[in-house]
């Protein structure tokens, strides 16, 4: 079949034998037709069943103009924000607009608006009135509750009630997708899908729900007042993000009711595989060749995705919330003809960027156990220490990596997403450990210690330093073993909750010891979907119930991320007022612990101009 780009225009659309099209795909990215990019995975998969998709990239939001650009869609709008929320996409965590957009042709920032699911879903209302509107990506999915909005700084309503759309599908929407839309072309009114899984919808508070088990959560008014009751409410999303374990949840805003339906089940290995062979361009669309293409392909272009989901369980970050955490991969015939086509590409140079995902060396569930009874509610895979049922094994990743550089034309390929470096060391066998240092480093490699006091690494849902020391060790004894010179970048994150000035302070102390000089700091961005987001909220940790320390003040979030990069000269007032705030004037001065030198005015200053060098002689001041 000759590979083309979905339809982006009318024209398009009536080559395809159809007048207009049976969906429309909204979305606040430009089109990239690649599968790394949601828009593009989720239109393939209605394009393989029989489904005509055309393709409405950021279309102008001012008037709902654009959004009557194919017609009125023969079943209905399919809308999202894009690969990343649009709040993110658009604000730093100091609030400050961004003014480059990754994922907008040149990089152009403002081409899409700001909380973009409401803004298209309420234009299509405009032209269309009561056309069925299905909303989903990463900003829908991690919305589909009543929310924190750091933005706002307040609680939201669910993205549904604000949006006005039909049916919400979260997390991967593959199969939800295909089920609503085969119900909509039976001709089944959308207002009647009730039943499919992984998918949320608004009713009225006394209809009868489809599924049997289901666990009340609260009104939207008590959400958004009392900090308990939404701690309490995400525990209990949380806990039913599992397709085999979950239960159906509701939320209520006055006389409606929020339905959100148990997950659907993950993709397994065959049907992950066809998707991942769907007849992708993977590439830019040619309309956007004069504005120099759209950035975020460079990243992925070489890349291939080799597996789902995340048993890692960072409390910062939403994979548990949208991808779930019982992991599910590709067959290992199925990355090599991928990266066979990688291959193939006129621009290859030879080298493969990544084969990874959510976490690069997680091949299957974390164990046996979880294909029978689903991930376990109360405790965690790898912390606060590894489970005693974990399979820590990395010899089928091995092969998948042999068997990617073994495909003609490919000289090296690289490991570039995170490496959960806890759960390699569970692994008996070095042989992974030794061959990621052999072949698979291009120099450094990332990772993901975060921090370094153990009361802010359980807030973080990570590892006690320990660990990344025994990492770290032998990495760089394996790396001197194997002649090589290469070096670990850590992933750094300040003002996480839990995380006091001092904890900061003890962070900076471990960064000297380890001789580390991070040229880039992540200052925690209260995102929605995440634990930590609950706990910079509420004060409390949703899964413990446990009081937790948040900073909130500017200016203590200003010198926890000065104190990672003590030693810059423009961070040095923040880091002396820290220091003092801390009680920690210790640290000022010139011995081998200490952060920063004494301040050169006043007494101090006059003090220093004086005193005798080693030799003997005075020091002046502008002599040498």
């Amino acid at each position: 079949m000759e590979r083309k780009f979905l339809p982006v225009t009318p024209a398009e659309v009536r080559e395809t034998g159809r007048d207009v099209p049976d969906f429309v795909y909204v979305c606040g990215d430009a089109y990239v037709d690649h599968p790394s990019f949601g828009a593009a995975i989720i239109c393939r998969v209605l394009e393989d069943a029989g489904f005509v998709v055309a393709m409405l990239p950021q279309p102008d939001y001012k008037s709902c103009q654009a959004m009557k650009t194919f017609g009125k869609p023969r079943l209905g709008f399919l809308v999202s924000s894009g690969n990343i929320d649009s709040m993110v996409s658009h604000y730093t965590v100091s609030k400050k607009k961004r003014t480059y957009d990754y994922y907008s042709p040149g990089g152009k920032a403002g081409l899409r608006p700001d909380r973009a699911v409401i803004v298209y879903c309420n234009r299509i209302r405009e032209a269309f009135g009561d056309v069925p509107i299905i909303i989903g990506g990463l900003e829908a999915s991690l919305r589909r509750f009543a929310h924190y909005d750091y933005w706002n700084n307040a609680v939201r309503r669910s993205i549904l009630v604000d949006s006005r759309a039909d049916i919400l599908s979260y997390g991967m929407g593959e199969k939800s997708i295909l089920r609503i839309a085969e119900l909509l072309d039976k001709g089944v009114p959308v207002k009647k899908i009730r039943d499919v899984r992984g998918t949320a919808y608004l009713c009225k508070a006394n209809e009868e729900i489809h599924y049997p088990k289901v666990e009340e959560t609260f009104d939207y008014d008590q959400l958004k007042t009392d900090k308990s009751a939404y701690a309490k409410a995400f525990a209990i999303q949380y806990k039913n993000n599992d397709a085999i374990s979950g239960k159906a949840i509701t939320e209520y805003y006055g006389d409606r009711m929020l339905v959100q339906n148990p997950p659907m089940p993950p993709l397994e290995q065959e049907e992950l595989d066809h998707v991942y062979a769907l007849p992708y361009m993977r590439a830019v669309h040619p309309m956007y060749d004069q504005d120099g293409g759209v950035p975020a392909i460079s990243e992925v272009k070489f890349s291939i995705t080799h597996n789902r989901g995340c048993f890692g369980g960072c409390n910062f970050c939403a994979l548990a919330f949208h991808q779930g955490r019982s992991v599910r991969s590709r067959s290992i015939e199925s990355v090599r003809r991928e990266a066979e086509l990688i291959a193939a590409m006129p621009d290859f140079k030879g080298y493969i960027h990544d084969v990874g995902g959510p976490t690069a060396n997680f091949r299957h569930p974390a164990c046996k156990q979880q294909l029978e009874r689903g991930v376990c509610q109360g405790k965690r895979c790898l912390v606060p220490t590894p489970c005693k049922h974990l399979d820590a094994d990395h010899s089928e990743y091995i092969e998948l990596l042999r068997a990617v550089e073994a495909v003609p034309g490919v000289k090296k390929v690289f490991i570039r997403s995170g490496i959960r470096f806890d759960y390699m060391l569970q692994d008996s066998s070095d042989a992974f450990f030794k061959k990621l240092v052999q072949d698979h480093v291009s120099g450094q490699l990332k990772v993901a210690p975060e921090h370094c006091t153990s009361h802010v690494l359980g807030c973080m849902g990570k590892p006690d330093i320990r660990v990344y020391d025994r990492f770290r060790e032998k990495f760089f004894r394996l790396t001197k073993e194997e002649g090589k010179e290469q070096y670990l970048v850590p992933y750094l994150m300040s003002s996480h909750p839990g995380s006091r000035l001092s904890d900061a302070v003890e962070l900076a102390l471990y960064i000297k010891r380890i001789g580390l000089s991070p040229e880039q700091v992540q200052d925690f961005y209260p995102t929605p979907g995440t634990a930590s987001t609950v706990m910079y909220y509420t004060g409390m940790d949703p899964l413990t119930g446990k009081k937790v320390y948040t900073a909130t003040d500017y200016k203590e979030k200003q010198m926890q991320r000065a104190l990672l990069q003590y030693w810059k000269p423009e961070n040095r007032r923040l880091v002396m007022e820290a220091l003092h705030r801390c009680g920690r004037e210790d640290l000022i001065g010139y011995g081998p612990d200490c952060l920063i030198r004494p301040s050169r005015s006043g007494n101090q200053k006059q003090s220093q101009k004086n005193s005798k060098k080693p030799d003997g002689r005075v020091r002046r001041k502008g002599k040498r």
